[in-house]
């Protein structure tokens, strides 16, 4: 928030949506503090469960908290002695019984889902991310050198980190904090780094799993959502199974990602990883065509399922000419050349979408040698949903983009295509719409002169695949969206099959819930009614960097291959961060698994005790203003109010090396020396803390404090040998 928005009231609690442990909380301290509880032994056995529901608020419970709460809380509403212990120790039951899933999210994550209890409020960032990876601890670990902790961080919630530094779509740097100061983190790209540095030294290592249950589970699909499922119940123990059609692992990472952003000895060595853990694959084996779900149970005692088929079919154009003349669809085009096919599809070749896929394809062709590459959108460039650095490289790469193109039909002659009938298009609203329509204009026909169409409009999932399946309107396999089960006991399903056509981390985000769902399953424990709180893996110590650093390290420039050079050839455009560029660019980080941004230090800096040094305009996500770290140092006094007043302990003052350092996650927002007492040495405070403080009391003595750096100790000492001096002096004579 801004400094004029801060709130008042530096006790106000957060604006967050309640959260039942914090409720409990606050229930038993109010209870406690007003002296409700008049017997010793009911007020003894408050007090324990408030420091057991303390520690489960604050992230320090484990297994054995709820358990003795509920012991607890049981004594206290039998208690014989008095109405108001059983009337509060029925309430907290009450609690624990009808939010058992929170109370435990608490202990198992170590995170608030919506923020009320403010040191468990997951980072903007973490929040994002579809396989919520804890990334402020790993980039931490980065920017410390330590990679192969790093990597070991990120796998507890994500298996494939290297393909995740290479192809993911960055939600997490679309909420990322240090965006409203200038850019944001670059995390997607120092996860690569850290993931390359790992494997090459050899330490990027599967964790230890468990022994074996002699549970079966069958997947088919080894895509990221069925390689993710599979690696988790790997871990916890159990007998996997990948079916997959093609010949080899990673599905649409494999045949939808072209080499140049993904190159397949990335995907080849994280499937490896899979296959040291215990994971069986069974490659070239059509699903519902060389086995079936009945098969695989009577002959090979599978017991449960997961279905990751994607989406695999694509969506025609329907228009004219599109079955008179051989066009080809996106999603084949890049298969082919995955398995070897790298034929050129024609000289000149249109591409009809604006989503990655059109663009992998049109990039794909310019490498393959056709003269002339045109990419055919509806919209505008802003309503384009691929992703805007393909878009820029793509015209670096000499693609050309025709906005505002609306298909009309394909022509040619003697069965050959020979240009693409199209019309100029306009944005309106429409009516209820969240989304500006194209609307064809009148007499705006033109022909884009091409011998070849490539449509990339879009992909379903095949119905003709296990069709018993219940599926949903868009013909997507209907699951629970918390625990991934169908409506057939024991099969489950993600990624593109539920999703329709979505990104490699949605998919691992849903190939990691259907793991707990089958496991559960096997279990008997029921489902889980509420999604998923990210998990905080560690909570680390921040990197400390000083103001100027952090205002003048600018997120790095990723160095990509010449342009002459990525037209013919698919090698890695993307060449990689440097290690110093890598270990700057995790220091730029904000902390906000640690600072939740509430104003608090604000408020107090401002409004209690009338400096307002902070101007941390970042706070505010609707109205922010510029932030800079280093104008703080212009007024602060260095007083430690915001410190004494932060509910997380992000703000921070010590004294040390003779200097009074204030810190934010880290980052040195002020030095100012300290003053010492002339007399007995003991540390005063900076000396315009002293300044401060002086002009707010009345001088005492004979201005010794102001003439003189005396501490409260030796002034009062002095003042009390003058008031003897004075009372034992001999009476003046009238």
């Amino acid at each position: 928030m801004t400094e004029s928005q801060a709130p008042n009231n530096i006790d106000q609690l957060s604006t967050a949506p309640p959260c039942p442990v914090n409720d409990t909380r606050l229930r038993l301290d109010r209870n406690i503090a007003g002296g409700i509880l008049s017997h010793p032994r009911s007020r003894r056995i408050a007090e324990e469960i408030r420091d057991l529901v303390n520690d489960v608020a604050w992230g320090r419970a484990g297994n054995d908290h709820i358990p003795a709460i509920r012991e607890l809380v049981e004594e206290l509403a039998m208690d014989p002695n008095a109405e108001e212990a059983r009337k509060l120790g029925l309430q907290v039951k009450a609690d624990l019984k009808d939010n058992q899933e929170v109370f435990e999210s608490h202990v198992q994550t170590r995170n608030c889902a919506n923020g009320a209890c403010t040191r468990l409020a997951p980072a903007p960032c973490q929040t994002a991310c579809p396989a919520g990876i804890d990334v402020p601890t790993y980039v931490t670990l980065i920017g410390q050198g330590k990679y192969a902790e790093a990597i070991e961080i990120i796998r507890r919630d994500n298996p494939f980190p290297w393909v995740c530094g290479l192809v993911c779509t960055r939600p997490c740097e679309y909420m990322c904090v240090r965006g409203r100061i200038d850019t944001p983190v670059s995390i997607k790209s120092i996860k690569a780094f850290a993931a390359e540095r790992a494997f090459s030294e050899g330490n990027y290592a599967n964790p230890l799993k468990a022994a074996s249950n002699g549970r079966k589970v069958c997947i088919v699909g080894a895509g990221p959502a069925g390689m993710t499922c599979a690696y988790y119940l790997s871990l916890k123990g159990y007998d996997v199974t990948v079916i997959e059609a093609m010949p080899s692992a990673g599905g649409m990472m494999l045949t939808g990602i072209p080499r140049y952003r993904l190159p397949h000895e990335v995907i080849d060595r994280e499937a490896a990883m899979l296959e040291d853990l215990g994971v069986k694959f069974r490659f070239n084996t059509v699903f519902d065509v060389d086995t079936t779900i009945d098969r695989l149970k009577k002959e090979e005692g599978f017991e449960a399922f997961f279905i990751a088929i994607g989406a695999q079919r694509c969506w025609d154009l329907n228009i004219p000419g599109e079955a008179e003349f051989a066009t080809i669809k996106a999603i084949h085009f890049l298969r082919n050349m995955a398995l070897g096919i790298r034929r050129r599809p024609g000289r000149r070749v249109v591409i009809v979408g604006g989503g990655n896929v059109a663009i992998d394809a049109a990039r794909s062709c310019v490498r393959l040698g056709c003269e002339s590459v045109t990419v055919a959108y509806r919209r505008s460039r802003d309503e384009m949903p691929a992703d805007i650095e393909e878009v820029e490289q793509a015209e670096e790469e000499g693609v050309t983009f025709s906005f505002l193109t609306i298909p009309k039909a394909i022509v040619g002659e003697n069965g050959r295509i020979t240009g693409f009938d199209c019309q100029r298009a306009r944005l309106v609203a429409k009516e209820g719409g969240t989304r500006l329509s194209p609307v064809p204009i009148a007499d705006s026909d033109f022909i884009i002169d091409c011998d070849m169409v490539i449509p990339a409009i879009g992909q379903r999932v095949d119905d003709d695949i296990y069709p018993e399946l219940k599926r949903t309107r868009r013909n997507t396999i209907e699951v629970a969206s918390v625990s991934m089960e169908t409506r057939t006991p024991g099969v489950f399903s993600a990624g593109d099959a539920v999703l329709g056509p979505a990104t490699v981390v949605e998919a691992i985000g849903g190939g990691k819930r259907a793991a707990e769902g089958i496991d559960r399953y096997f279990n008997g424990i029921p489902q889980p009614k509420m999604p998923p709180v990210p998990v905080r893996r560690k909570r680390l110590g921040c990197i400390e960097v000083p103001a100027a650093a952090k205002m003048t390290l600018k997120r790095p420039e990723m160095p990509h291959l010449i342009p002459e050079r990525r037209k013919t050839t698919f090698q890695q455009v993307e060449l990689g961060l440097d290690e110093h560029a890598v270990q700057n660019e995790a220091r730029r980080c904000l902390r906000c698994d640690i600072c939740l941004r509430c104003g608090k230090c604000i408020a107090v800096c401002r409004d209690k005790m009338g400096i307002d040094a902070l101007k941390l305009g970042y706070f505010d996500f609707d109205h922010p203003v510029k932030t800079d770290f280093r104008k703080i140092a212009d007024r602060c006094i260095g007083c430690g109010a915001c410190a004494m007043n932060c509910p997380n302990h992000a703000m921070t003052i010590k004294d040390k090396d003779g200097e009074r350092i204030l810190s934010l996650c880290g980052t040195i927002l002020n030095r100012q020396p300290l003053v010492c007492c002339e007399q007995c040495g003991a540390v005063m405070g900076p000396r315009r803390y002293l300044d401060f403080v002086q002009k707010r009391v009345e001088t005492v003595g004979n201005d010794i404090r102001v003439k003189r750096d005396i501490c409260d100790n030796c002034l009062r000492e002095q003042s009390a040998l003058s008031g003897a001096e004075i009372s034992t002096s001999p009476k003046m004579e009238e």
